[in-house]
């Protein structure tokens, strides 16, 4: 995706004004050291260089700080002031929102594509030393080594926000899959569990994954293959209704041990880099790497990264099976997983790679300056607003139901109605976009709309994103909301309108320019909305 380079005006004022000072001292150092520096008896004009820049400076930044205040002054009125829907922010008086909405996203939202840049360059040197010795390794888990070892395929899958071009705020988080070899004598048979009648719908998206023998021509006996691949059973699977299935958990607790041995092999090399660490994330989540900057690097993006490791069984086409996201809620397994199923057989499935090809497909169809991804950084900036002033539980509920999946599925979704992005995606446009994005986003929430996964099922994107696993376009349509309580659902939704009618407000006090939040909002939009502490 192409990447559009605009000035960080944050970091140009500091750097010209420490340039400029520097100069001036040097220019008064070669003054003094070569003798020829005249100076009138009184001393009158020995500080006139240094007096004139910082003059100069100053009237610069001056000008810089009042371009804001004079748009929203003498620019005209949007033409939406005569009859804005009760949904609106908007009333008679305000700042234009889309003045506010540009002025936040330049100062809180917008990331450096720079430091971007250096950070993701910096997360493939050291994830891919950590992968290649991982390869080198070989399986010293619970199989020795051999045909039934379980192995690094070698490689390794950005995927997540920072490589979609919609991450917010500062890079120092990524997802990478670590796609995993299974051995030659061992197959997958996946299955959806999105048409088990008595499951949960928490685990509708999960899938299953037994073991059988791949085709062979020598045309060995099933009792054969049973006994042969029993080392890789024992250590990696667990019985699923009389058959063998290959279970996440150990899969995951494999995995850790194995990055343990690893780091430990490439440590000493990347001492003069950074410093490095792991953290595990137990038999449910992804450990993480964490790359800390060394001391002596003096590099111009010194950032402290954390990089979620997943370890990744391919599908084919570019579907991944990877350990399930944990459900909304304590659930019991006994009661949530009839039939003799077990929450250790139970995997997720990533499709990032179609939702990557799905993002270049309505690039290359939208108009030059369509703002959805702005949209998009906008509207997760909207979310992390609207979490201040929660207590740690709720803060943690609305960040789960929000989360930024769910909000990327909310942006495809929308485009994906429309056909591609037109010209109703216009920059000048951003304001009534992104109020789309938002109530479409609080009818999902109260269940006037549904949110379907946006590749998995029939009615996925699987004409733009390419071939796709059979078991994948066979599966049941998964609704990302249904697995959250509707009582949970419906106070979400009433926060996010209360975020969103009070916006101008949460704008001017939490980003911009400091002239903005000296503005009082009008007393109507003072008593518009939802009490403070509405959970």
């Amino acid at each position: 995706m192409s990447v559009h380079y605009t000035l960080n005006l944050r970091v140009f004022w500091p750097l010209v004004t420490g340039l400029c000072t520097a100069l001036v001292c040097l220019y008064h150092v070669l003054r003094g050291s070569a003798g020829a520096r005249a100076e009138p008896p009184d001393g009158a004009d020995s500080g006139f260089p240094l007096l004139k820049v910082a003059i100069l400076l100053l009237l610069g930044y001056v000008l810089l700080r009042c371009r804001h205040f004079v748009r929203q002054r003498f620019l005209p009125g949007s033409s939406r002031l005569a009859g804005h829907s009760a949904f609106s922010p908007r009333s008679l008086g305000e700042p234009d929102l889309g003045i506010l909405l540009e002025s936040y996203y330049e100062h809180e939202v917008r990331l450096s594509p720079h430091v971007l840049g250096h950070s993701k360059a910096h997360v493939s040197r050291i994830v891919g030393e950590l992968v290649r010795a991982g390869r080198a390794r070989g399986s010293p888990g619970p199989i020795p080594g051999g045909a039934l070892a379980l192995a690094f395929r070698g490689d390794f899958i950005q995927v997540g926000s920072s490589y979609e071009q919609h991450k917010i705020r500062r890079p120092d988080s990524f997802d990478v899959l670590v796609p995993l070899r299974l051995p030659p004598l061992v197959a997958l048979e996946p299955r959806s569990l999105g048409t088990e009648p008595a499951l949960a719908p928490a685990f509708r998206s999960c899938f299953v994954c037994a073991l059988k023998a791949p085709p062979s021509p020598s045309g060995a006996s099933g009792g054969q293959w049973l006994r042969d691949c029993k080392p890789f059973a024992d250590g990696f699977c667990v019985d699923v209704r009389g058959r063998r299935h290959l279970s996440a958990a150990l899969v995951l607790r494999w995995f850790q041990s194995h990055l343990q041995r690893s780091l430990a092999t490439v440590r000493y090399s990347l001492e003069g880099r950074c410093r490095v660490s792991l953290t595990p994330g137990g038999l449910e989540q992804p450990p993480t790497l964490h790359i800390l900057p060394c001391r002596t690097d003096y590099g111009c993006c010194r950032l402290s990264m954390a990089v979620r490791l997943i370890p990744a069984v391919h599908l084919g086409d570019g579907v991944f099976l990877v350990a399930p996201p944990p459900p909304p809620s304590p659930i019991g397994p006994l009661l949530e997983l009839p039939g003799g199923l077990r929450t250790e057989a139970l995997w997720g499935v990533n499709t990032a790679r179609q939702e990557q090809k799905l993002l270049g497909w309505l690039q290359e169809r939208a108009p030059p300056g369509a703002c959805y991804l702005k949209c998009l950084q906008l509207l997760k900036a909207l979310r992390d607003l609207g979490a201040r002033g929660l207590d740690p539980m709720a803060a943690t509920q609305w960040g789960r139901i929000l989360s930024s999946y769910v909000l990327k599925t909310v942006l495809l979704t929308v485009l994906l109605r429309h056909g591609a992005p037109a010209r109703a995606w216009e920059e000048a446009r951003l304001s009534e976009c992104l109020e789309e994005l938002v109530q479409f986003l609080r009818g999902c929430l109260l269940r006037r709309h549904t949110l379907f996964h946006c590749v998995l099922g029939p009615g996925g994107a699987a004409t733009e994103v390419g071939p796709l696993p059979k078991v994948l376009r066979e599966a049941a349509p998964v609704d990302l909301l249904a697995a959250f309580d509707p009582h949970a659902r419906e106070l979400t939704a009433a926060r996010l309108l209360s975020t969103w009618r009070r916006l101008p407000q949460l704008l001017r006090a939490y980003g911009g320019p400091r002239y903005l939040a000296r503005c009082p909002p009008p007393r109507s939009q003072r008593t518009q909305g939802f009490p403070e502490d509405e959970p």
